[in-house]
């Protein structure tokens, strides 16, 4: 069943992110005080945008330094922006966000509340506490932080109907034209209003126009 729900009543914000996406972390709490303000006639709806499918392959040495340079371009861009460095010192890099995204996918399956506590607790373990949510213990245990049975997550994180579920949700995020993620999408209204976080004024656009166009950037 596609996720983004019809509601005519409503006008409709859609977010394409990636739990995994460092752009989307740097977004976070313009994001969050976004999503605050907006009125009740405006409903949002999430999309995992999928950047990177599952791998057991390490990550290639300069995809790793490449990636790196992107954090501190972010916290350079975005102040406030804080990333812990020691991931790539003690962790096992993979180019592999789907688990993560499935992780969101199971944990809205359970309990469909638990889903923004899923995203923070997946971009906390990934940013600041040097944990790798590619694995899928990391997803299982931060799983039990959040509230979740641990049991019947890791049976939803690969289970079949949560794979189909991710793919229809990247196809809708493809149907609306994303190909990078942080994205808003939404009527003239919505997609032009500044969004004033910590740092001043801000706009989707404004953070986006500041990647490149190479996709390993939204990592």
């Amino acid at each position: 069943m596609p996720y983004i729900q019809d509601d005519s009543r409503k006008t409709q914000l859609v977010y394409v992110h990636d739990p995994m996406c460092s752009w989307c972390w740097g977004f976070r709490p313009v994001l969050d005080e976004l999503l605050g303000r907006l009125p009740p006639t405006i409903s949002v709806t999430r999309l995992l945008g999928g950047l990177a499918p599952d791998s057991d392959q390490p990550m290639p040495a300069a995809l790793q330094t490449q990636l790196q340079q992107t954090w501190r371009r972010i916290q350079q861009r975005i102040p406030g922006t804080r990333f812990n460095f020691d991931f790539w010192r003690t962790c096992q890099p993979r180019r592999s966000t789907w688990p993560a995204c499935r992780a969101v996918i199971a944990a809205r399956s359970i309990d469909a509340h638990s889903e923004p506590a899923m995203i923070l607790a997946i971009q906390h373990a990934y940013y600041r506490d040097a944990r790798n949510p590619s694995d899928a213990s990391t997803l299982v245990a931060l799983a039990g932080e959040v509230g979740l049975d641990e049991r019947r997550f890791a049976t939803l994180l690969d289970a079949p109907q949560t794979h189909a579920m991710l793919n229809e949700e990247i196809t809708q995020s493809r149907a609306l034209g994303v190909d990078s993620t942080p994205t808003c999408s939404g009527d003239a209204a919505v997609d032009s209003a500044p969004w004033s976080g910590a740092g001043g004024a801000v706009t989707a656009h404004a953070v986006s126009s500041e990647r490149d166009d190479r996709i390993t950037e939204d990592l």
